[in-house]
């Protein structure tokens, strides 16, 4: 990835942070026509927590702001693909959320009708057939439909996706939805960013200074001082520390949270499917050998019930054998995030176990598992489960962080809302929703206590 040498002695913005939400903070700031930017990382841009992503986009959620924002964000997403040539490969080929249980149906029937009353798209019903249900394209991102397909048995969701198991009853198409490549999409901004004049420096932020005018200046490594007005806290599972540098608390957590790459050389993952999500909770049929294993190793934990939304989705391009499986199951929050990532050499197998109570043909897999890789990072995210955007702490400090689980969908959206801030453009509805300041409302921090959904897989 390419990194500037030479740090200038003063910016306009400095941004801590080269992962995808700093990148989109200065990349939509030179669309608003500023350019003295530096963007400052200890690492090469977008590999602490970007590159681990699962790479994949929607705008079904269950609160105004959330498909508000996200819908801004996918919008964003396909007209850089326009303006790119689809550099990093935008596809749309939807969610589809399946249960085995009627209440579980019934319930997501529910949802769905509320999430599309919030302007996600309409709803349409397909009971004993599929018929009149328009399958998604398997390449590119324009189509004329959104909002969802509900299945409302069994029989209608195996006549458009053969593949899921005979056991589901159900399930739901989202539509405007579907993957593509954080990567160069990231790339891309870089690009971009440095051609219009965004300096980016591989460093540590490890200071920054303040009076009572507000934000003066940063030190990079204890040495290197750049002068500014503007400081933009973009460090995502390390926000928290780079706060500290202001004085500032920044009220969130950071979970792990992990993927399995795996060579489907059976031919066992559709390689046509959307992204799968099975809605229930699980136990895996361990074979009486496998159990003496577990009990011995005292992994009790993965004999009991496990919950729900393992998924995934096929790999790269129509002729990859690659496919990928998530299941966060053993979800651990933490205020001090580290690395390298703790292994579990359980995870592969139980993603794929998991994954073949949705799609039977991954049963193929339990004897031996196929060539297989694991990565991961952390979902940092409020009590909530919204983003942080906009200022905090000291005059011209401001934060681009909490991105959860969907930062690579919600990158656009935040960066753009984030340079609004720091500019002052005008600021979009959802804009409170997302700033630091609603904890102050002592009736806010009531209702979300009682949050029961997120939205989050």
């Amino acid at each position: 990835m390419l990194v500037n040498s030479d740090t200038p002695q003063s910016a306009r913005v400095v941004i801590c942070g080269a992962g995808i939400a700093g990148v989109s903070t200065a990349f939509h700031l030179t669309r608003l026509g500023v350019s003295d930017i530096v963007v400052v990382d200890a690492r090469p841009p977008l590999t602490l927590t970007s590159d681990k992503s699962t790479e994949c986009y929607r705008n079904w959620w269950p609160s105004n702001p959330m498909v508000s924002f996200m819908s801004r964000s996918i919008d964003l997403l396909e007209a850089y693909a326009l303006e790119s040539g689809n550099r990093f490969s935008l596809s749309r080929r939807g969610y589809l959320y399946v249960t085995a249980s009627i209440p579980q149906l019934d319930s997501m029937t529910h949802q769905a009708a509320a999430i599309s009353q919030l302007g996600a798209g309409d709803i349409r019903n397909f009971r004993n057939s599929s018929a009149g249900y328009e399958p998604a394209a398997l390449d590119g991102y324009e189509a004329p439909v959104d909002g969802a397909d509900i299945f409302r048995t069994g029989e209608a969701l195996r006549e458009a996706f053969d593949f899921v198991s005979g056991d589901a009853v159900g399930g739901i198409h989202v539509r405007r939805a579907g993957w593509l490549s954080a990567q160069q999409l990231g790339a891309w901004m870089i690009e971009e960013t440095i051609e219009a004049g965004v300096t980016y420096v591989q460093g540590a932020v490890t200071n920054v200074s303040t009076d009572e005018v507000g934000v003066r200046s940063i030190t990079i490594d204890g040495v290197t001082s750049v002068t500014c007005k503007n400081f933009v806290n973009a460090a995502g599972p390390l926000a928290r520390d780079v706060g500290s540098l202001l004085g500032t608390a920044v009220p969130i957590t950071s979970e792990i949270h992990q993927k399995v790459s795996f060579k489907d050389h059976k031919g066992a993952f559709p390689r046509h499917a959307p992204m799968v999500i099975w809605n229930d909770p699980q136990r895996i049929d361990w074979e009486a050998e496998t159990r003496k294993f577990l009990v011995e190793e005292a992994r009790y934990e993965v004999m009991d019930e496990l919950p729900a939304f393992v998924h995934g989705r096929p790999e790269g391009g129509r002729d990859s054998e690659w496919a990928l499986g998530l299941w966060e199951w053993n979800t651990k929050s933490t205020h001090s995030p580290t690395w390298p990532l703790e292994d579990d050499p359980l995870y592969p197998e139980l993603v794929v176990r998991g994954l073949s109570t949705m799609i039977p043909q991954m049963a193929t897999y339990q004897e031996a598992l196929p060539e297989h890789t694991v990565d991961g990072g952390y979902y940092t995210k409020t009590i909530e489960n919204l983003p942080l955007v906009g200022p905090i702490g000291p005059k011209g400090s401001f934060i681009c962080a909490a991105l959860s689980g969907y930062g690579i969908m919600a990158a656009c959206a935040a960066g753009e809302l984030a340079a609004a801030h720091i500019s002052g453009a005008p600021l979009p509805p959802y804009a409170q929703a997302f700033s630091v300041d609603r904890y102050d409302d002592p009736q806010y921090v009531r209702s979300i206590r009682s949050i029961n959904t997120t939205g989050q897989i």
